[in-house]
């Protein structure tokens, strides 16, 4: 009976706000994917919106899940989640199924998923626990060992997939954890260094391992008209499929360089462009400032979190989501390069759907364990 009513007074503080944003966000998602990939010329309808319905719908049962239980026991079984990741991020290189040049996929008899995709949580948990146990500013010992385990291994392990934009952002997010936490003077000075002078070195290394597909990446976003046909179309085209979407847009289903294949990877990566195309500058303006509410939200959960690790694990997750949403956006409009980043809950796609719904469903958690305490 205890049980019971604690759950209700949890309940009681249910992040209603933070859904709503996440279901008009997912919602959009989905009449965009139908409107990308609807028909123009052939009868056949793809089923791509209907398995985003089915994946959102497991995902809504992901977060319900992830919200109920308190979130204390992730600190208990963080650093076992973290390897749990990392076994699987090897098995992927080993095992694992290959796609599209990567490997990338783990199959378990009817159903596949990508192992990076999960494994962005477990990290974030991961070094939540870490920095949550440390005293004080970190040190030069502490901040090897955390950019160890938790920055370098994760980054070259996601590499070798390769999935460059992936080990990218956990990197980034990891680096951003680490600030968070404070640093002491003399670390801060060599980051500084290293900032400046290791690019230069490392980018000569890191281009000498990178598939050609990604060189090309590159190429395109320095300069796309070099081969507008080619390495420099998908950016162009993406310029083009927003621009022509004006100020009020072409209207719902009424877009053209989505549905007549102008447009590559246009429910993935780039279905924001199909958005902008038919919703216009107006329409681009409102999404974006849903997605800068959400993640206002996830900031005001860290704030309120009622413990150190929970500040951790919310700051890490709504930067990560941040990130995911803050490269799309550069990729689409030609002002980074093309590194298959998708956007957050609006992008094809199963495993990343799901595990970015687990991730609002801890946020949900971390605030209702706040707001519960002071019921």
């Amino acid at each position: 009976m205890w049980f019971l009513q604690i759950n209700r007074k949890y309940l009681k503080q249910f992040d209603w706000y933070m859904l709503s944003l996440l279901l008009a966000i997912s919602i959009i998602g989905v009449m965009t994917i139908y409107s990308a990939t609807r028909p123009v010329i052939t009868a056949v309808q793809p089923n791509y919106y209907i398995k985003q319905i089915i994946w959102m719908l497991t995902g809504l049962a992901a977060l319900l899940a992830a919200a109920v239980y308190d979130y204390s026991w992730l600190r208990k079984s963080a650093y076992f989640l973290y390897s749990l990741g990392i076994v699987m991020l090897v098995l992927v290189l080993f095992i694992g199924k290959r796609g599209m040049g990567a490997q990338r996929w783990l199959v378990l008899g009817p159903v596949s998923f990508q192992p990076s995709e999960l494994f962005r949580i477990l990290l974030i948990i991961g070094i939540s626990k870490y920095l949550s146990t440390i005293t004080g500013l970190l040190t030069k010992r502490t901040f090897l060992i955390s950019l160890t385990v938790f920055g370098l291994i994760p980054f070259i392990l996601i590499l070798k997939q390769p999935h460059l934009g992936t080990s990218l952002v956990l990197l980034i997010t990891f680096f951003f954890l680490v600030i968070a936490k404070k640093l002491e003077k003399k670390i801060i000075v060599t980051l500084i260094i290293f900032t400046l002078v290791v690019p230069a070195v490392a980018g000569n290394v890191l281009w000498r391992h990178l598939k050609d597909y990604q060189k090309n990446r590159i190429v395109a976003f320095i300069e796309p008209e070099a081969d507008p046909k080619g390495i420099g179309y998908q950016i162009e085209q993406s310029k083009i499929t927003i621009g022509s979407g004006q100020v009020l847009g072409r209207g719902y289903l009424k877009g053209s360089q989505g549905p007549l294949r102008f447009l590559p990877e246009k429910h993935t990566d780039f279905i924001y462009c199909v958005f902008a195309e038919e919703w216009g500058f107006i329409g681009s303006t409102a999404i974006i400032a849903l997605y800068l509410l959400l993640f206002m939200r996830g900031i005001s959960t860290a704030l309120k979190s009622k413990d150190e690790f929970g500040r951790y694990l919310a700051l890490g997750l709504t930067f990560m989501l941040f990130l995911y949403f803050f490269i799309n956006m550069g990729m689409v409009l030609g002002m980074m390069p093309v590194v298959g980043v998708p956007i957050p809950f609006m992008s094809y796609g199963g495993t990343t759907l799901i595990t970015n719904y687990i991730a609002i469903g801890i946020l949900i958690n971390i605030r209702m364990r706040r707001l519960a305490l002071c019921y």
